[in-house]
């Protein structure tokens, strides 16, 4: 599912130069972000485990288990992100049933993906 069409107007988007943090391992988090461009490279314990590109999302996770960022979030390219506050989540996922399974795969995929290294 491609998410741009769905954030494209955003407010309050936000451009992170490569190299940039978006968020770190332990941070408190309460957005969760998808790319519109660019690409996030996602850190747990210093290795690479996701590269996420345009169309996806990233830090979904902190919105539904309202815990602490399991992992470190850095901008790979030059990139432009849509915040999606707890808020408009719950409102996509009450209007839009696609974009529940959606998030369901892409964890379910992070998940098989964790399994996989361990």
């Amino acid at each position: 599912m491609d998410l741009i069409p769905l954030f494209e107007n955003t407010a309050g988007q936000q451009q992170h130069p490569s190299g940039d943090i978006i968020f770190e391992t332990g941070d408190a988090g309460d957005t969760m972000y998808v790319v519109l461009e660019g690409e996030v490279d996602l850190y747990i314990d210093d290795t690479t485990v996701h590269t996420v590109g345009p169309g996806e999302i990233f830090g979904e996770m902190a919105l539904i288990a309202t815990q602490p960022r399991s992992a470190t979030a850095v901008a790979r390219s030059n990139c432009r992100l849509a915040p999606v506050s707890e808020r408009r989540f719950l409102f996509m996922v009450e209007q839009t049933s696609y974009f529940s399974l959606h998030v369901m795969r892409v964890l379910a995929e992070r998940l098989h993906q964790a399994g996989q290294r361990h």
